[in-house]
């Protein structure tokens, strides 16, 4: 479902990723994992079209991306979570979800100024569908006309959350989704996410510090270092990798 074939990017003198190449199966959830500055984000961000590598192929679905601008990656079926939560602030729960579904409305602009006829059919039918296929499921049916500033941050990551599956994607990026949790509002993200992999088919891509999630969630684990991919495989086969141990505790002296 998706690709990534020698992948480099650079920012003048550092070399954020160095030939990265793997491949994420689909309805997986596949991890990236590596100490901070490894170059996680980076790639995320190389994937989703935030940054133009300088070398090196992004496959979606077998067809190269790598020149296209993320809105249009998005509307192929690309969807993503930030690690520093990226909500609109002055919005409701609701709201910030249906902004999610941008890509799969296709009133034109006269008609969404006028608001009748086929731009009203439509947006109170997404509007429905939001409500049973994505707020229902992540349990949020309470505060969805609540704004953002009032609520918690385990919260927040969970409507973030909502925001992307609006979109039905078909490839899920996640970035650091449990990051400043609880160990109850973790055990919930957890839950939502095996539960998106397992009722929607959604092939996910997720970048997390946790250790004990990924290896709990993720059927393939690749892990960077210093921007170079240095290993890759299961959770088993990563965690007795003596590279991957160095990278996370140092070697002996």
């Amino acid at each position: 479902m998706l690709s990534v074939s020698d992948l480099h990017l650079s920012f003048g003198g550092i070399k954020a990723l160095q030939g990265v190449s793997f491949e994420a199966a689909p309805g997986e959830i596949t991890g990236v994992i590596g100490p901070n500055g490894a170059g996680k984000t980076s790639l995320f961000n190389a994937i989703s079209g935030f940054y133009t590598p300088d070398r090196g192929r992004v496959a979606f679905d077998g067809r190269d991306i790598t020149g296209l601008s993320p809105d249009r990656r998005a509307g192929l079926g690309m969807a993503r979570t930030f690690q520093n939560i990226a909500l609109f602030r002055g919005m409701t729960v609701l709201d910030n979800i249906k902004l999610g579904g941008h890509t799969r409305l296709s009133a034109n602009v006269w008609q969404a100024l006028a608001y009748f006829g086929p731009a009203r059919r439509e947006e109170l039918a997404f509007r429905a569908e939001i409500e049973e296929r994505v707020i229902d499921f992540l349990e949020i049916d309470h505060i969805r006309k609540a704004p953002i500033t009032a609520l918690p941050y385990g919260l927040q990551k969970r409507v973030e959350l909502g925001r992307a599956l609006a979109m039905q994607p078909k490839v899920l990026m996640l970035d650091e989704p449990v990051a400043g949790m609880n160990r109850e509002e973790t055990a919930d993200m957890a839950r939502f996410i095996l539960d998106v992999q397992e009722e929607f088919g959604t092939t996910i891509l997720l970048v997390e510090h946790d250790m004990g999630l990924v290896m709990d969630i993720c059927a393939h684990i690749v892990v960077l270092n210093f921007g170079q991919q240095i290993a890759a495989g299961t959770p088993a086969e990563v965690a007795r990798d003596d590279e991957v141990i160095e990278a996370y505790l140092g070697a002996a002296a």
